[in-house]
């Protein structure tokens, strides 16, 4: 059993992290290419859902997979960032990227419960209209109603995040392995009966990651309900972000949800 395993989600070949505490898992690896990265369709696994859950295949093949003391969640274009430059991904664009290593990891986890993103600020809006704004808000809300059928302990946190304009953001962080199978046992539960629930059969590509955009927030909620200790880290986008496209594409949805 490994200390510390860092799934990389990704579902294309890329530049990797050169530390054996980073595992690249390929999400939505069922019927696909072998791209020489851990599969998400190994043993108990729901990697045919990836349309609609997005990097969460990952995360369930972990669950029911992975045997190790500690467990996160990085993107392969998205990561944590480090501070004491012991872990790269070298030869990127002709540059080194430093990012989150494993002994930084062992420290910070002496004091907090989990590493999480920093918040991002909706500043004009909070959690639950932006959802309203970008989504479907009746999913958020059928969600709501599943908690309180079988989680009404949590309906407090929820209503809290909701409220807020805040957001830990990207499905990302590290946390113990025995934590993470809790919060598992709670995402999924809740998941898998809203898919029972709702009819997305007419949502295009982008709405249909659904599972994946209610998680951000339900992860949220989890966080708030067990009052953990967060350490916040910086994320590092490998990638240029094109914010003029990004807040368009925000602009489009809107006014496509307005005329319909």
């Amino acid at each position: 059993m490994k200390d510390i395993q860092i799934l990389v989600a990704t579902h294309k070949k890329y530049k990797m992290p050169e530390s054996d505490i980073y595992l690249p898992i390929h999400v939505g690896r069922e019927g696909k290419e072998d791209l020489g990265y851990q599969g998400d369709n190994e043993g108990d696994n729901i990697s045919d859902k990836n349309g609609n859950y997005c990097e969460l295949t990952g995360l369930y093949w972990a669950w029911k997979n992975l045997n190790c003391k500690y467990v996160g969640l990085s993107h392969y274009r998205r990561y944590f960032v480090g501070s004491k430059n012991e872990t790269f991904i070298t030869n990127y664009k002709s540059a080194s990227k430093s990012i989150l290593g494993e002994n930084e990891i062992k420290e910070l986890m002496k004091n907090y419960d989990i590493i999480l993103p920093k918040k991002r600020n909706y500043f004009i809006e909070n959690v639950r209209s932006h959802y309203k704004n970008a989504h479907n808000i009746e999913d958020l809300e059928e969600t709501q109603k599943i908690i309180n059928d079988k989680y009404p302990d949590y309906l407090e946190a929820f209503e809290t995040v909701m409220n807020k304009k805040t957001l830990h953001l990207y499905n990302m962080f590290v946390l113990k392995k025995e934590l993470f199978n809790e919060y598992c046992e709670w995402l999924f539960d809740i998941l898998l009966e809203l898919e029972k629930r709702i009819d997305i059969s007419n949502y295009d590509s982008y709405q249909s990651r659904i599972y994946g955009f209610i998680s951000e927030r339900l992860f949220n909620v989890w966080v708030e309900y067990k009052q953990l200790n967060v350490k916040e880290l910086k994320v590092t986008n490998l990638d240029k972000i094109n914010n003029f496209k990004k807040a368009n594409n925000f602009i489009l949805r809107k006014l496509h949800k307005v005329s319909s």
